[in-house]
């Protein structure tokens, strides 16, 4: 299973794309009104099924809902009951059941079987209405959804999720083996003595960034200059956005090309968000590693992750001695039993390697498994 992502041509006819969206978003608020209700008066969760089926007979009483497809008011209550799931599961802190959104910030509506139907060249037919759409790369495969999604500044994509059997894209070549430290000041500390410093494409745009955000506050609410302001507020985001997913994309291919075998630690990102803030959501470490995971599958080459309360920066790469008390503030120390001294972030790199091939076989690597927690 893999996702396409394509955008839409910017044309008149996309208005009845957007009503869609916003027609999806009252009914993705109805359905949390009656979840609510619901647990108010019996004390119990409301079956997805017994929600779809009241849903469909409100929805030919309403010619506005009738605007979604049948297929997708379906998703809109599987989507708010995977939401309930989690938020039952988990009980952490910080993670709440689904609310209610506005309608006009409501992001997507999917089509699954139906109401969609792909008419050659770059032309798809949604509904009773053709759009074109960038095709960029060729839809190999069986068509599983059709998600068309809406953006901050209103520009439309077009998700299409395909069942294909993927192909990779290199062989297993190198026999290399790295562990890899995230850091700071220092975005990753390879194994090999290698350091690679993140651009903090947040950090330089901050500026510009500020000087959106006053821009936007001073207009008067409600007014077109306002949304200007709005939008080149977005835009300055997205360009970040962008910026990092392609310095991401770039680095996962260089370090797939260049070990076979990549170790990393398992990361506290949400205790890491709290102490560090902005800086972490600069870095960015969870999304690089999805990235990563996804190149390295594509190319055969295998990702391990070793456990997160292993003390790599506290434990000698030399001769394994521990250290009781470490300091954060401490970049280098020397080893009271083999008198080496140790770079922290390189020290943690070579500890994270030695675990990592300690469990990894390379006869498993070959299987085509993409990552595994150690």
């Amino acid at each position: 299973m893999k996702t396409l992502k394509f955008k839409l041509y910017q044309h008149n006819r996309n208005r009845y794309l957007k009503r869609t969206i916003n027609a999806a978003g009252v009914i993705y608020n109805h359905c949390i009104a009656l979840h609510k209700r619901y647990y108010r008066i019996w004390g119990k969760h409301l079956n997805c099924s017994k929600l779809q089926a009241h849903i469909a007979k409100l929805r030919k009483r309403h010619p506005f809902w009738q605007l979604v497809g049948s297929q997708a008011v379906q998703d809109i209550c599987q989507r708010i009951e995977k939401a309930y799931q989690l938020f039952f599961k988990q009980h952490q802190k910080g993670v709440r059941p689904p609310g209610f959104k506005k309608a006009k910030r409501y992001k997507s509506f999917t089509l699954k079987q139906a109401g969609y139907k792909f008419m050659g060249g770059n032309r798809v037919k949604i509904g009773q209405r053709v759009y074109q759409y960038w095709k960029s790369k060729e839809i190999e495969g069986t068509v599983k959804t059709l998600t068309i999604k809406r953006t901050s500044l209103g520009e439309l994509f077009m998700l299409v999720v395909v069942d294909s059997e993927t192909e990779l894209m290199s062989k297993f070549e190198t026999s290399r083996i790295a562990g890899f430290d995230f850091g700071l000041k220092t975005f990753l500390t390879v194994s090999n003595g290698t350091k690679i410093e993140s651009p903090s494409f947040l950090k330089q745009s901050i500026n510009a960034i500020k000087q959106a955000s006053r821009q936007h506050s001073k207009k008067v609410k409600g007014s077109n200059n306002r949304e200007k302001a709005r939008k080149n507020l977005v835009r300055k985001y997205e360009n970040i956005s962008n910026r990092r997913i392609d310095w991401f994309w770039k680095l996962a291919h260089n370090l797939t090309d260049e070990f076979d075998i990549l170790c990393f630690e398992t990361l506290n990102l949400r205790g890491m968000q709290r102490l560090w803030g902005r800086k972490i959501s600069d870095l960015a470490f969870g999304e690089f590693l999805q990235i990563l995971e996804w190149v390295a599958q594509k190319k055969g080459k295998f990702v391990v992750f070793i456990d997160r309360w292993y003390p790599s920066s506290k434990t000698c790469s030399a001769c394994g001695h521990v250290l009781k008390e470490l300091d954060l503030s401490v970049r280098e120390w020397r080893c009271p039993s083999c008198q080496s001294v140790n770079g922290r972030d390189e020290n943690a790199a070579k500890n994270i390697c030695a675990v990592g091939a300690s469990t990894a076989k390379v006869g498993d690597v070959r299987q085509g498994f993409p990552a595994i927690a150690v």
